[in-house]
């Protein structure tokens, strides 16, 4: 068969499969900080299960050092929708940027503020940590938010501190060892790592359990979610409610398996000591939503918080029922 032959049999057959709808849809980037966080686990079990691709969605999972990189991805264009913190769609909100998040999956956010092993002896409370150097995931990323806070409620100018951005994971537990830092704000499961290595390693407030999240907040506080600009929402619901089917389905497959049996799906460069990763999987398990939907009390409790340590957002008169849908969730098995 001649090659020009062939070639219009290929473009017949292209033509063919356009006007059948047999075309494949077009690919949705997900931006992630910090793939390796415990957190963000149902974005990246779903990938590896597959359950974005039998929901019928072609996603791309990309990755970014901290929340707000991957929230500049969406803001930006250059991803589609997000797998961070809720809180970042009620920041934009006070900014006049509609986001929205359409799937929770973390109850609380597990965020746990621990000082570095070289300074266990110098840092005893939280006010210790004014004119100190503190590792976040990235400036701007919920991280800082959680610092911001934590200082204020404390006492402590959060403009007295050094914000210092260390990633998650390999890259926080280096700075902390080393001494590049006074403390940081860690996720799971680097402070087991860090846990499992000192045995005094201090811990100055913590969120990793719903008990934990309601004495530092007063109450349920959403955090991993996955949340997108509300105009692409809008203009892509078969693909939105694809990406919540799959998120619902992998809720459901982590509550009816153990933590081994998750670890052994995860991206084994997630996972090398996997002793750690299961014990800081199970001390996580309850972190994650079995329903998917936002609690409106949650949604106001990070009004409320961001509130406090932000007066801009106190006078921002934020309609929160805009920052969030629970349309997809309820919809998602029918």
């Amino acid at each position: 068969m001649s090659s020009r032959i062939f070639g219009r049999l290929a473009a017949a057959a292209v033509a063919l499969a356009l006007s059948s709808g047999m075309a494949m849809a077009d690919k949705v980037t997900i931006a992630i900080g910090g793939a390796s966080c415990l957190c963000y686990l149902p974005t990246m079990l779903a990938q590896q299960l597959g359950e974005f691709k039998k929901a019928g969605v072609d996603v791309d999972v990309v990755q970014f050092k901290g929340g707000s990189e991957s929230l500049q991805a969406v803001m930006g264009g250059s991803a589609d929708v997000a797998s961070g913190y809720f809180d970042h769609c009620v920041n934009l909100a006070a900014k006049g940027q509609h986001l929205q998040s359409f799937v929770v999956y973390d109850r609380f956010p597990g965020f746990a503020l621990v000082v570095s092993p070289k300074h266990t002896n110098e840092i005893k409370s939280v006010k210790d940590l004014a004119n100190k150097k503190i590792g976040v995931s990235a400036p701007g990323s919920s991280t800082d938010f959680f610092l911001k806070y934590t200082l204020s409620k404390n006492g402590v100018d959060a403009n007295s501190v050094g914000v210092i951005g260390v990633g998650l994971g390999a890259t926080a537990i280096a700075a902390m060892e080393q001494g590049q830092i006074d403390a940081a704000i860690m996720l799971d499961p680097a402070v087991t790592v860090l846990q499992g290595k000192y045995k005094d390693l201090k811990i100055l407030s913590d969120t990793r359990s719903q008990k934990d999240t309601l004495a530092v907040f007063g109450g349920e506080y959403p955090g991993g979610a996955l949340y997108a600009q509300a105009s692409w929402i809008k203009a892509h619901e078969k693909d939105v409610q694809g990406m919540t089917n799959a998120i619902m389905a992998t809720l459901k497959w982590i509550h009816s398996h153990s933590a081994e049996e998750i670890t052994e799906k995860m991206p084994p460069e997630f996972t090398k000591d996997k002793a750690l990763y299961i014990a800081a999987l199970k001390n996580t398990m309850s972190m994650y939503s079995e329903t998917g939907k936002m609690d409106p009390k949650g949604a106001q409790a990070v009004l409320t918080v961001f509130s406090q340590s932000n007066p801009a957002i106190a006078k921002a008169n934020i309609d929160l029922s805009k920052t969030y849908t629970n349309e997809f969730v309820e919809k998602s098995g029918k």
